[in-house]
């Protein structure tokens, strides 16, 4: 599951889009407010290969399964029928 595109809301906020189609806001200052200070959050950019999202040229970044799943994202899990 990969990021493939955001938007930087306000403060931690962010909307997300990910590979199976869902968008997603969330505030992620839980999850990178320790590693990003509020006036570093321009910096934000998508790494294309990975479908991460980057902070501080690349020094923080989060995986994208992580952050599907910190968004509240459906389960990429399926049960057999």
């Amino acid at each position: 599951m990969k990021l493939i595109a955001f938007k930087h809301v306000s403060s931690y906020r962010f909307l997300l889009t990910f590979e199976n189609g869902e968008t997603l806001e969330a505030d992620l200052q839980a999850l990178i407010g320790h590693h990003v200070d509020l006036d570093a959050l321009d910096t934000a950019r998508l790494d294309a290969d990975w479908g991460c999202l980057e902070f501080n040229g690349g020094t923080v970044d989060i995986e994208p399964k992580t952050l599907f799943r910190f968004a509240g994202g459906r389960s990429e899990t399926r049960v057999a029928a």
